[in-house]
C-alpha cells in the first residue's frame, strides 16, 4: 500500500508543476469598428514576466502613441500575480476591413503568441497626415561643432526627485536634445526599472513635440521622447537604467564649391545615443505612528462608504461600496480591511478603477464593491471602516475612518432552511432537515468488488502521469536550451524572415509595381544578411558585408553578385532600370539566398 501513496503522491506534485504554467498572452482592442480618423487603443497582456516582445504589423494605421508599458501586482489569499501590459493608440487611415496580426513574446522559455484581431473601418473624417501633426523642430538655433556628436545629440533621463520615500510616485522624462536634423530614429533597449513598478503616460500626440530649451548656454531643439511614472518597491539606492537609441543624422560639412557654399552642405551618420543612469534614493516608511490598519498606501487620499438600503429580508443582498479617490499608488492598494457582522455572507469585491496617468502623476478614483448577504433576521451594525495612507508631502501618517451603518433584516421566506455559524466558527447550528452531522462510524458500509484497483493496469495509468510530466519537462528544457543562443536562433530564422519579403516582392511584381517591388527585395536581402551575420540593420553597408562574408569563407563570386544585386535595387528606387528585367532580379535574389545558405 506505500507504493500506492508515493506514486500518488508523486502524481498530484507533477500535475500541480504544469498546471502552475498557466500563462496568458492575449490581445484586445477598445473598439472593433472604428471610423477613418478616429483613435482606439490595443493592449497586449501576459500574466507573468516576458520579454523579447514583437508588435505585429499595423498596416493600414497610425501608430499615434506606444509601446506603452505598464505593470501590475495583484494579490489574492497570499498568491501575487504579476501582469504586464503594452498598449499602442492608433488611428484608422482608410475604409475596409483589417486584421492585426498576432504579437509575440517569450514567457518562462516559451514563445508565445496573441490572437488575431479584426478592425472594420468605416467613413470618418478626413486623415490628418503625418507632416501635419509633427512639430518639427526650430531652424533658427544655433549649430554646434560638428566634430563632436556627443554636444549635437543626447538624451537626459529627468526625474521630479531623488529622494523619495517607499512607494512615492516619481516622474521619469526622457528627454532628447538635438542641434542636428534627425531623418529616422529606432529604440536599441527601453529600460528594465529594475526596483520599481512602472507605468507610461500615454501620449496622445501623433508625433513628438519640439520646443525650444536652452541648457548650459546652448539653445537645443527639445522633445520629451518618453514619460514613465514610477513607484519605488524597495527601500535603498535603486539606478534607473539608461534608454538607447539609434539616430540617422544630417550634419554640416565642410562646403565643396559654391552651390554648397550657398545651399549648405550635409551629411548623413547615424549615431548611437544612451541616457545617463539616474540613482533614485529611497528612504523605508517610518516606523513611528504607523496605523496598525496601514497596508502601504502612499499618497494623498480620501475615503467614503455607502449602501444602497439599510432594511431588508434575510438572504436578500445589499451593495456594500467603498470608494477611494486621490494621488498616489492607487493601483497598488491592498484590500481593505474590512469587519462586517458574522452572520453575513461576504463575497470578494468588484474592484473598479478611474484613474488617469499624467506628468502630475497617477491620480482617480478605486471603488469597492461588495456584495453582502445576512442570513437571518435581527438588528445589525455595519462598523466604520478605516483606512491609513502615509503623506509624503507631510511625512506623517493618517487614518480616515468611514461612517457605520445600521441594517434591519427582517425575516426571509426561507431562512428555516439555512445553516449558520457562531462567531467563532465553530460550533455548527442545524436549521431545519437539510443538513445532518457527519456519520464516522463504518457499520454497514461494504467495498464492493473491483478488478482494475490494485491490479498490474491500475498501477500502469498511475505511473503515465508522472511519466508524461517529466517528458514535458525534459522537452521544455532541450526548448529553453535551443532558443537560449539568440545568435543561433536569429541565424537559423533568417532564410524564413527572407521568403516572407520576397513574398511580398512576388506580390508587388504580379501588381506591376516597380518602387514596392525592388523595396522589398532590399529589404529582403538586408534584412537576411542582419539575422545571418548578427549584425544590427543599422551598422550594414558594402564594405561590413563583404568583410564579413569574406570571413565566412564565401566565394568571391557569391559575393560579387549579392552586392549587385543590392546596388541595383537601391538605384531601383529612385531611377528606372531598363537592362534587366524585375523576374529577372526576383530570381537572381533567390538565388543568391540559396547560395549563401549553401555555402555557410
Amino acid at each position: 500500500m506505500n507504493a500506492k501513496y508515493y506514486i500518488l503522491t508523486l502524481l498530484l506534485f507533477c500535475t500541480g508543476a504544469l498546471f502552475a504554467q498557466n500563462v496568458k498572452f492575449t490581445a484586445s482592442v477598445s473598439k472593433n469598428e472604428v471610423g477613418t480618423g478616429e483613435q482606439f487603443q490595443i493592449d497586449f497582456s501576459v500574466n507573468g514576466n516576458a520579454d523579447g516582445f514583437t508588435a505585429p504589423s499595423f498596416n493600414g494605421f497610425q501608430v499615434l502613441s506606444g509601446p506603452n508599458e505598464s505593470t501590475s501586482m495583484t494579490s489574492i489569499n497570499g498568491n501575487t500575480t504579476v501582469s504586464t501590459s503594452l498598449s499602442y493608440i492608433l488611428m484608422a487611415e482608410k475604409e475596409g476591413e483589417f486584421t492585426i496580426g498576432p504579437a509575440t513574446a517569450t514567457v518562462d522559455g516559451h514563445r508565445l503568441s496573441t490572437n488575431p484581431i479584426k478592425i472594420k473601418v468605416v467613413k470618418g473624417r478626413p486623415v490628418p497626415q503625418n507632416g501635419q501633426a509633427q512639430s518639427a523642430p526650430d531652424n533658427s538655433v544655433s549649430q554646434a561643432n560638428p566634430k563632436d556628436l556627443s554636444k549635437l545629440l543626447f538624451i537626459k533621463a529627468v526625474v521630479d526627485k531623488t529622494n523619495v520615500y517607499q512607494g512615492e510616485q516619481i516622474t521619469l522624462n526622457y528627454r532628447l536634445y538635438t542641434l542636428v536634423g534627425i531623418e529616422q530614429s529606432q529604440v536599441d533597449k527601453l529600460p528594465d526599472l529594475n526596483g520599481f513598478w512602472n507605468e507610461d503616460i500615454k501620449n496622445q500626440q501623433q508625433q513628438v513635440q519640439f520646443h525650444i530649451e536652452t541648457y548650459k548656454e546652448v539653445r537645443y531643439n527639445v522633445a520629451d521622447i518618453k514619460q514613465t511614472i514610477l513607484f519605488p518597491e524597495h527601500a535603498g539606492d535603486i539606478t534607473i537604467d539608461p534608454l538607447g537609441m539609434t539616430f540617422l543624422i544630417r550634419v554640416p560639412t565642410q562646403p565643396r564649391d559654391i552651390m554648397d557654399q550657398f545651399f549648405g552642405s550635409f551629411k548623413e551618420e547615424k549615431y548611437k545615443v544612451k541616457s545617463a543612469p539616474v540613482v533614485i534614493h529611497v528612504k523605508p516608511l517610518p516606523e513611528a505612528g504607523k496605523p496598525d490598519s496601514y497596508a502601504g498606501a502612499v499618497g494623498n487620499f480620501k475615503i467614503e462608504a455607502s449602501i444602497d438600503k439599510t432594511e431588508i429580508k434575510a438572504n436578500d443582498a445589499i451593495n456594500y461600496k467603498v470608494k477611494v479617490t486621490g494621488s498616489g499608488n492607487l493601483k497598488l492598494l491592498k484590500a481593505l480591511n474590512t469587519n462586517f457582522p458574522a452572520d453575513f455572507e461576504k463575497y470578494d469585491p468588484k474592484v473598479v478603477d478611474t484613474i488617469t496617468e499624467s506628468v502630475n502623476g497617477v491620480s482617480g478614483s478605486r471603488v469597492y464593491n461588495y456584495l453582502l448577504i445576512p442570513r437571518h433576521q435581527g438588528d445589525y451594525t455595519i462598523d466604520p471602516l478605516k483606512f491609513a495612507y502615509f503623506n509624503p508631502a507631510t511625512n506623517r501618517y493618517t487614518t480616515l475612518t468611514t461612517k457605520s451603518f445600521h441594517i434591519k433584516v427582517a425575516k426571509g421566506a426561507n431562512e428555516s432552511n439555512v445553516t449558520a455559524f457562531t462567531a467563532d466558527k465553530q460550533d455548527v447550528k442545524v436549521l431545519g432537515k437539510d443538513i445532518r452531522y457527519i456519520k464516522i462510524s463504518d457499520d454497514g458500509l461494504v467495498m464492493p468488488g473491483n478488478k482494475l484497483f490494485g491490479s498490474t493496469w491500475y498501477f500502469i495509468l498511475l505511473l503515465i502521469g508522472p511519466v508524461a510530466a517529466y517528458g514535458a519537462y525534459t522537452y521544455s528544457n532541450w526548448l529553453i536550451k535551443t532558443n537560449s543562443d539568440l545568435v543561433k536562433v536569429k541565424s537559423r530564422r533568417a532564410s524564413k524572415i527572407a521568403a516572407k519579403h520576397l513574398a511580398n516582392a512576388r506580390t508587388q511584381l504580379l501588381a506591376n509595381n516597380t518602387q514596392a517591388f525592388y523595396e522589398d527585395v532590399f529589404k529582403g536581402l538586408y534584412g537576411y544578411l542582419s539575422d545571418k551575420l548578427n549584425i544590427a540593420y543599422a551598422n550594414l553597408d558594402r564594405e561590413t558585408i563583404a568583410s564579413v562574408l569574406k570571413v565566412r569563407s564565401l566565394s568571391e563570386q557569391l559575393i560579387n553578385r549579392l552586392l549587385e544585386t543590392i546596388d541595383l535595387c537601391e538605384m531601383a528606387r529612385y531611377a528606372p532600370v531598363t537592362h534587366i528585367s524585375k523576374q529577372e532580379v526576383f530570381e537572381k535574389a533567390k538565388g543568391i539566398i540559396n547560395d549563401i545558405e549553401n555555402e555557410i
